[in-house]
């Protein structure tokens, strides 16, 4: 079994959040706390699950607002799916600038 890391246990504080706010629990600033925690996900993200994680973003965002039809807890579902890709986001945000940031940075000489 995993250990729980930094990047686990901020995703999972992060469903936490996405899931008790989803469900009308007053959070203040969730929007902001579930970036924060996508930032931080993002930064402790492996270099071989960045689409994974890219991918997920998207499809969370497109498939959230189809769930409102669902009776009686569709606008619950809503709500968590769209919380959940807020977190998606940061973390995908995080992980572009983090590539930007290496393709561009310039590469330092050997010491000679």
């Amino acid at each position: 079994m995993d250990k729980l890391n930094t990047d686990k246990a901020v995703g999972l504080f992060g469903l936490l959040i996405a899931v008790l706010a989803g469900l009308g629990v007053t959070i203040p600033y969730v929007p902001l706390l579930l970036i924060v925690c996508g930032f931080v996900y993002g930064y402790f993200t492996q270099d071989d699950s960045n689409i994974r994680v890219m991918i997920s973003a998207l499809a969370l965002s497109a498939f959230a607002g189809s769930l409102v039809v669902v009776p009686e807890i569709g606008p619950y579902l809503e709500a968590i799916v769209g919380n959940i890709a807020k977190m998606a986001q940061g973390a995908s945000i995080l992980i572009i600038l983090r590539n930007l940031y290496k393709r561009l940075h310039p590469v330092s000489a050997p010491a000679a």
